[in-house]
This record gives C-alpha cells, structure tokens and sequence, in this order.
C-alpha cells in the first residue's frame, strides 16, 4: 500500500517535471519565431518602401509627360482659334463693307422711288379728270347717267347668265333624266313582266238568276214580308224589275251583297222562303263569307311569301277581295303591288321581303273604310299600328298616295308599284265625265301661265303640248315656266302615272314678192 503511494507520487512529480520542461521549451521556440518574423516583416517592409519610391518616380514622370502634351495641345487649340477669330474679323469687316454699300443704294433707290411716286400721283389724277371729263362727254353722247349704264350692263349680264343657266339646267336634267328614264324603265319594265294580272271585271251590284220568273213573287213574300226581311238582314237593296229571271242586289258594301247574294242562292235552290229560313240562310252565308274572307287572305299572304301577320289584320286582307276601287279588285290589286315591289327591290339591292309586306297591306284601310272615319290611309296606318307593324310599313302605308313626303326607299318603291298597278291598261275604269274634267283642268292649268297661248292634252292626258307666245316666251324662258306647269300639275292634280309637258316655241315670218 505505501509503495503504490509512493508510485503514484513519483509518477506526479514526473508529470510536473515534464508540464514545465515542456513549457521552457515552447517559451523558447516561440522566441525565437517572433525574432525570425520581426526580422522577415523588417524586410518586407523595406522592399514595399523601395517599391513605393520607385513607382512614385515613375509616376512622377508620367504625369509630367501627360502635362507637357496637354499644354502642348492647349497651345495649338488657342493658335487655331486665334487664326479662326482673326478670318471671322476680316468676313465680319468684309460684309460691313458691303452692307454700308447696300445702304448707300437702297438711298440712292428710295429716292428715286419717291420721286416716281410723285409722277404717278400726279398722273393718277390726270387719269382722274380725263376719265371724269370722258364720263360726263359719254353722259351727254349716250343720253344716260352712269346709274342707267350700270343698270343696262346689270340687265345684259343677268340676261345672258340666265341663258347660260337655262342651256346648263336644260342639257344638265336631260342627261340625268335620260340616264333615269332608262334605268327606271329597265326596273319597271322587268317587274311588270313578270307580273300578270287580270283586268276590270268587278261591279258594284250582283246579279242572282231565277229559274223562273215566279220565284220573283217567293221573294217578294206575302205583302213583301221575305223582301223585307232579306233587306234588314243583309243590308242590302233588292231590285226587282222587268229582268226575265234576274234579281239585282244593290249595295256599296261588298261584303254585304256577297252574304246576300249567297243567301238568295241557298233560299232557290232550297225553295222554302219564308222570313225563319231567311234568317238562318243569313246567318249561314256570312259564315261561308267569313271563311272565304280568312282564307283568301291567307292564300293572298302565302302567294306574297309574306309570313308573321297577326290573324286578325290576315282576316282584314282578306276583305279586300270584296272591295273594288275604279272597278279593280283591291285584294288583286294589293297582291299585284307587293309583287311588283318586291322586284323593284330586288332590282334596286334592297330588302324585297319589306317591300312586299308593305306593298300587300298598303291598302288596308280599304277594308274598313265603310265602318270607320276617315280616309282610307289613315285608316290603314291605325291598323298597321295596332297590330305591330314596323315603322318602315307604316310609314310606306302612310305616304303612298303622298300625304306625307316618301323618306325611305320603301315608302318610295310601294308608291311607284301602287302607280303602275293602277295605271297599266285594263287596270281601272274611269268614268268618261271625270275623264273630261281632268283634261279640262290640265288645260286650264297650262293657260294660266302668261305667254301661253294654247294648249292640248293628248294621249289620255299623259301628255300636254303647249303652244307658247314667240314675241313673249324665249327659249330659255320655256324651260322655267314647263317646271313651274309641272310643279301646279303635281299640287293640284290627281292622276296616274306621269304627264309630259311639252312646249311648243314657232315663230313664222311672212312676205311677198311684187
């Protein structure tokens, strides 16, 4: 036990031995290292101030160097400028010069240009008095003042440019007439062959057949009971008289004399006639009138290719194949414009499917225009707006006999097409009195103009020539007063088509050899 102490003694005592030996021993080594890098940083720090010293002498050397070439540079910039000053000083003395030489001239020339000034002033003023002495010698030679010739020089010129605005005006509407005549000739004439139609056939009366005159006496009825009974009724009249085997029944609604002409029909042909039949004979026939009334509108809209009309106005349409106007069918009539005016808009590049539903109900109104007030127009646009046709229908409707101004295309193509479905031949009957009247009034009208000496409607009154007054009516002359007959024609006058004015200018000179 105590030698295991004293081991472990000993081998502390060793270990703290060896701790301090190793401490001198390290104090030693570093010593020396610190000497040896303080010796090595002694150099370094030699070299870098050797380094230093010659780089500053170098660049001490160069920068003198860069300094003696800017100065250099310098110097000969300032010689070049110097030279540059000393040229613009000799230009600038050079234009000095000149400039006081211009100015001397331009003296020299202003006066000379006053004293010019001086002798046209003067001569300004003998012109003056020469032209005032020619005027007032000219006053005494002509007779006239100066206000009288500058009146008759205004009065030639307004002459002349009215010749020359007549000649112009007149070369001018007949080219665009002649390029219009045709074109509208083509259109027309292409949209009328391809429609056909048929002609008058239509009257206002109907006439039933009898088998025998004995059935005059059924009708009349006892004490005329049946007669009177068919009469209110129908509404309509019965005349009886000296016709072998014919009752004519009278009335200016169509569809009333359609409802009793059937009646009158079944009542013959069932030959039991008495006021209780009568009735149920009425009522049956209007029925049969209704239904021919609906359909014929829809076979009037299916032949149109006209489709979305509301039923009620379809029924309205179809009233019109009892109506008549100027003895022409006006459901054919109607049927004939939409067609025409849909070619027309075919033609033209414009929506031909408007065009015919316009042109099919433009006379609508007809329809009513024995139940409602009013013209038959008005009518029409009151039903078109009821049943929710479009503005541009309506307005068509509205202004195809002109009581309001065309403003679409439309509205100008349905009137053209209601113009030549009325004015083609066999369209319409006019009676010879109201034939005449209308001539007269075209004459009348081309005589109310001064310088009219005659004139004579011809070719139905599609044509007026008009003789003229050769010493009061001028060439030019005829051209305002034909636009101003044409013009009173257009107000005040009703007609189909259009009238050719066409003026007649003669003059004849006489004499004789003795």
């Amino acid at each position: 036990m105590v030698n295991l102490i004293w081991v472990v003694v000993a081998a502390v005592a060793a270990l703290a031995v060896g701790i301090l030996v190793g401490f001198f021993i390290r104090k030693i080594i570093a010593e020396k290292t610190i000497q040896s890098a303080e010796i090595e940083s002694k150099r370094i720090v030699e070299e870098a101030k050797k380094g230093a010293e010659t780089v500053k002498k170098e660049a001490a050397l160069e920068a003198k160097e860069e300094a003696h070439k800017i100065k250099n540079e310098a110097e000969r910039e300032a010689k070049e400028r110097r030279k540059e000053i000393t040229r613009t000083e000799n230009r600038l003395a050079q234009k000095e010069e000149n400039l006081d030489k211009r100015a001397l001239n331009l003296d020299k020339k202003e006066e000379q240009l006053n004293a010019k000034i001086k002798e046209n002033t003067a001569l300004t003023s003998e012109i003056e008095k020469i032209k005032e002495e020619q005027a007032e010698l000219l006053q005494k030679i002509s007779g006239m003042t100066m206000e009288d010739a500058r009146q008759t020089l205004l009065d030639r010129a307004e002459i002349e440019a009215r010749h020359e605005m007549a000649m112009r005006l007149s070369d001018i509407e007949q080219e665009y007439k002649e390029k219009a005549d045709d074109m509208a000739r083509d259109i027309v004439t292409l949209a009328i062959q391809r429609c056909a139609s048929d002609s008058v056939s239509e009257a206002t009366v109907s006439v039933v057949d009898l088998p025998n005159d004995e059935m005059k006496g059924r009708i009349i009825g006892r004490e005329g009971r049946n007669i009177r009974a068919i009469e209110q009724m129908t509404g309509v009249d019965l005349i009886i008289d000296d016709t072998p085997e014919a009752i004519t029944v009278s009335t200016f609604d169509p569809i009333r004399r359609e409802v009793a002409r059937l009646a009158l029909e079944k009542l013959i042909s069932d030959g039991r006639i008495h006021p209780s039949r009568i009735e149920e004979m009425v009522e049956k026939s209007r029925k049969e009138v209704d239904a021919v009334v609906k359909r014929e509108g829809e076979q009037a809209t299916f032949e149109t290719g006209i489709h979305g009309i509301n039923p009620e106005l379809v029924k309205i349409l179809g009233r019109l194949k009892y109506r008549t106007s100027y003895g022409q069918n006006a459901l054919k009539h109607s049927i004939e414009v939409a067609h025409i005016s849909g070619m027309i808009a075919s033609e033209l590049g414009i929506d031909a499917t408007l065009a015919k539903r316009a042109g099919l109900l433009h006379d609508i109104g007809k329809a009513m225009n024995h139940e409602v007030d009013g013209s038959h127009v008005q009518i029409g646009v009151d039903l078109a707006k009821k049943y929710k046709e479009s503005k541009e229908v309506i307005h068509a409707i509205e202004a195809h006999h002109g009581d309001v101004e065309p403003k679409t295309f439309i509205a100008v193509i349905v009137q053209a097409a209601d113009a030549i479905s009325a004015a083609r031949p066999g369209a319409r009957r006019e009676n010879l009195e109201n034939y005449i009247k209308r001539l007269q009034r075209l004459e009348e009208i081309a005589c109310s103009f001064n310088g009219v000496e005659k004139s004579f409607a011809i070719q139905a009154g599609r044509e007026i020539r008009i003789m003229v007054k050769p010493d009061e009516v001028s060439d030019d002359d005829m051209v305002f007063i034909a636009r101003d007959i044409a013009q009173k024609i257009e107000s005040e006058l009703e007609y189909p088509g259009q009238i050719k004015i066409n003026m007649v200018r003669e003059t004849r000179v006489h004499d004789y050899a003795k």
